[in-house]
């Protein structure tokens, strides 16, 4: 059994710091494998985008707006790749037309946090969609065609993990 005085770890496990500045003899004396002279040479240095005194590139470029940061990301479906989609077979008409069937068709990539549908078409198909949200156009099209769209209330990742 052993003992808590003669623990160690696996040997060739821990590999020992090297120690720099300590004489010629060490192979990391003298500048410490920092090269020569001048401000990167020192300790505490924090350059980051400094140009030498030059505005800085980041603060020369143009900036506008705002990038929401929990901004949500759709999926958009227009009526006439779901058209097309249906002419080639990859979807059928029959069938509620959800999500998934539209990934799976390839008309959507991922469905991110949820699909919208878009575009106005003439559709010669009666369809049943179901979809996050759909533009006005999108929507009269479809009831044109004789078929329904359902706006399902998109839920984030975050929120369904909580129920």
């Amino acid at each position: 059994m052993t003992k808590l005085n003669e623990l160690a770890p696996r040997a060739g496990s821990k590999k020992a710091r090297m120690r720099v500045g300590r004489g010629p003899g060490s192979g990391k004396g003298k500048t410490a494998g920092r090269g020569v002279k001048g401000q990167k040479a020192r300790t505490g240095v924090a350059i980051g985008a400094f140009e030498g005194g030059q505005m800085p590139l980041h603060m020369r470029m143009p900036k506008r707006g705002f990038n929401k940061p929990n901004r949500r990301a759709y999926a958009e479906a227009s009526l006439w790749r779901i058209e097309q989609a249906l002419a080639a077979g990859k979807l059928d008409a029959a069938k509620v037309i959800d999500a998934e069937a539209l990934v799976a068709a390839g008309i959507v990539r991922r469905v991110g946090d949820g699909v919208r549908l878009i575009g106005k078409a003439v559709l010669q198909t009666k369809l049943q969609l179901v979809v996050h949200w759909a533009s006005a156009g999108a929507r009269e099209s479809v009831e044109r065609a004789g078929g329904t769209v359902s706006a399902l209330r998109p839920v984030r990742a975050e929120e369904a993990a909580k129920v």
